[in-house]
Order: structure tokens, then sequence, then C-alpha cells
């Protein structure tokens, strides 16, 4: 839950800035920042749900760049939706969709190696402290 919450944190601040320079309304701004990440956070978790399950782990797919680009995906949707329902746009949704998922699947990727560093290190210590024999 740790992971969800801090990619959240970072989520919601790219949200709002993208929109409001997009919009320049910032009621419009703080309601798509709050809405899409949200909606984001919920298939966030249950993207992070799947990727758990011990056959894509073990997989050559377990690599951050193949899991960046299949979050990036279910983002540009989550995003485009969103936004074209909360504006009636399609221009504004189409470059929503465009800039902000990229600017948060890019912070996705530098998310998922710093988590996935911390998982071997905890890793490494259990290993160091279990007894040889």
């Amino acid at each position: 839950m740790k992971k969800t919450i801090s990619f959240a944190a970072i989520h919601f601040t790219i949200a709002f800035s993208v929109a409001f320079l997009l919009t320049g309304d910032i009621i419009i701004g703080s309601l798509i920042a709050m809405i899409e990440p949200m909606v984001n956070t919920v298939a966030f978790y249950f993207h992070e749900k799947v990727w758990q399950t011990n056959a894509l782990k073990q997989s050559r797919f377990a690599a951050p760049g193949n899991k960046t680009a299949s979050f990036a995906v279910v983002h540009f949707s989550v995003a485009f939706t969103v936004v074209y329902l909360l504006t009636g746009d399609i221009l504004i949704g189409s470059i929503m969709a465009m800039i902000e998922p990229a600017c948060n699947t890019l912070a996705y990727y530098f998310h998922e190696r710093v988590w996935q560093q911390k998982e071997r290190q905890k890793s490494q210590l259990f290993d160091h402290m279990m007894c040889p024999h």
C-alpha cells in the first residue's frame, strides 16, 4: 500500500500541473487532478496485483520497462476518458492523454526502479540473516 500511496502523490502533482496549464482553469484543473489520479490509482493497484503474480514476476516480462509500458496503456486510456468527460473537449482530452500520462509514465519508471531496488535490498538483508545450516 505504501507503494501505491507514494505513486499517487506523484500522480496528483503532475495531473494538476498539466491540467491547469492546458485549461487555465483552477477548478477544472483541480477536478481533473483529483478524479483522474484517483481512477488511475485504483487501476495502478489492480495493475500491481496482476504483476505480482508469480508467473509474471518470474517471466522475462518482469523488467521495469515492460511493466511501465503496460501501465502506460491503462493510464492513457483513463486520462483521455476522464478529461473528455469533464471538459467535453476532444482536443483537450487528447492533449492531456498524451502529455500527463507521458510525464507520469516516466515518473512511474523511476518509481518502479526505486521500489524494485528496495525489494532486492530487503531480500538480501533477509538472506544474510538466515542461518547457513
